[in-house]
């Protein structure tokens, strides 16, 4: 074996040591309680037809872009997408990418510059984390959702400074308070750039994210929302002023340097927004599981240490179980039993934070949410 491979065999082996080795795999046939669904619309038929039926009037049709968006790949179609998102979303311009780790790492990696400084929420996405590490400024956690340690970090902090935080967080499912974040970066004239990944589809008008419910987006320096959990498809775009998007056309090499979206990809996004907007009730429908969801593990999951459950408004629920082997146990009962629910290992989290986390969808009957209680507190039982 060349000692290249060999060390790669090596690092795979420590990983496999340590049971925490990741491996891709199917489930076809289990209840989803594992995938960003919430609202059903990438496994939604009606929807299917629809961008089917769209793109069938679309002329000329093209398998591909045929470049990137400054070469052959931009057309009439994705500035029109652009404007409509940028009405959806209340600012002044959008700009497309071709998934919500492209625009995190676009836009992070290019608007700090030397000299400045970026602030983050330590649960942050892996993809902020890697935007943020390819930038020349300087760099600093703070303590999840900590108010008093980010005005520690503020004080401190030299150039221009920027704040990153999510709205909804992919782990814990909680939720920032943009409110009290504003009055900091306001106070101290940072600049907020808030990801909606996991808030667009399901809060605001139309699913336009928590920061336009809150009507608190002209406060935010820039927002990435995604559309590749609750609206079901593909693809993400960054919001904000048009000086911010001509900036990254201009100096963003993810964005100069990546085959652009084909018109199929727009059409899907520009449909599924239309759908939302006619189905109101999906967002409803939401809430009413992940409440019935928290009234069921309320007395059960409590403040044990081991094994407990982190209550959370959003359909992203995470119930902490220490220990990568009793959690993949866990798992792996629940898989037998039909229930599709991944565990989070640790170092994906920290270690001590691995868990089951669970996401709920408009499809999951109460049947289904019942049975995976009940799996779940006889699963832990017996480990315990």
């Amino acid at each position: 074996m060349h000692i290249a491979e060999q060390f790669l065999a090596d690092k795979l082996s420590n990983r496999k040591q340590l049971g925490n080795l990741r491996q891709l795999r199917t489930v076809d046939h289990s209840v989803d309680f594992s995938s960003n669904d919430y609202l059903g619309l990438a496994r939604s038929t009606e929807l299917n037809k629809i961008i089917q039926g769209n793109y069938e009037l679309i002329q000329p049709k093209r398998n591909g872009s045929g470049g990137s968006r400054l070469l052959s790949g931009n057309t009439s179609f994705s500035e029109e997408l652009e404007e409509y998102l940028a009405h959806l979303f209340q600012s002044e311009a959008s700009l497309l990418f071709n998934s919500g780790y492209a625009a995190n790492t676009a836009l992070l990696s290019t608007i700090p510059q030397k000299g400045d400084t970026i602030l983050y929420d330590e649960l942050s996405h892996a993809s902020a984390k890697d935007g943020i590490r390819l930038s020349f400024a300087n760099r600093y956690a703070f303590r999840h959702n900590n108010l008093n340690d980010l005005e520690h970090k503020l004080k401190k902090a030299i150039g221009r400074i920027y704040i990153f935080v999510e709205s909804v967080y992919s782990m814990d499912g909680d939720i920032a308070p943009l409110e009290q974040i504003i009055q900091l970066s306001q106070k101290y004239n940072s600049a907020l750039i808030v990801d909606e990944a996991h808030s667009t589809g399901i809060y605001g008008k139309n699913g336009n994210g928590l920061c336009c419910e809150k009507e608190l987006e002209q406060q935010v320096f820039a927002r990435i929302h995604t559309f590749g959990k609750a609206m079901g498809i593909h693809g993400a775009c960054v919001v904000g002023s048009k000086v911010l998007k001509d900036f990254l056309i201009n100096f963003s090499r993810p964005f100069i340097y990546t085959t652009a979206m084909n018109n199929h990809s727009l059409l899907a996004i520009h449909s599924a927004f239309n759908f939302l907007e006619k189905n109101h009730h999906l967002k409803k429908e939401l809430q009413k599981k992940v409440s019935y969801f928290n009234l069921l593990l309320s007395d059960t999951f409590g403040e044990d240490e081991l094994y407990h459950h982190i209550p959370s408004k959003s359909p992203i629920q995470a119930l902490i179980i220490q220990g990568n082997e009793k959690v993949k146990n866990v798992s792996n009962v629940l898989q037998e039993k039909g229930l599709d629910v991944r565990p989070i290992l640790s170092p994906t989290v920290k270690k001590g934070q691995e868990r089951l986390r669970i996401c709920l969808h408009t499809f999951n009957s109460e049947k289904e949410i019942q049975k995976l209680f009940l799996e779940m507190k006889s699963a832990v039982q017996a480990i315990q």
